[in-house]
């Protein structure tokens, strides 16, 4: 599989590989499929993009998401 380092992350450049995970959308969207996806791929939390579900994933180990989900409720989202 090839993959690239993305900071907290790691981007997969194989997406067909998860299509058959379930994958959720935050009730947040209401449903416009304007949100990220997730997806449990144990030991990882992967996300992709709601309107390119054949696009990119984003694959985090459970510290990665943890802090990122913190980042997120602090509203600290700056490049670095």
């Amino acid at each position: 599989m090839a993959v690239q380092p993305r900071g907290l992350s790691t981007m997969t450049v194989q997406p067909y590989r998860y299509l058959t995970l379930s994958w959720r959308t935050s009730s947040a969207s209401g449903g416009v499929g304007e949100c990220v996806e997730v997806a449990a791929a144990s030991p990882f939390v992967l996300a992709r993009d709601s309107r390119d579900r054949t696009g990119a994933v984003l694959k985090f180990n459970s510290a990665q998401w943890l802090g990122l989900l913190e980042r997120i409720k602090n509203g600290d989202l700056s490049a670095g």
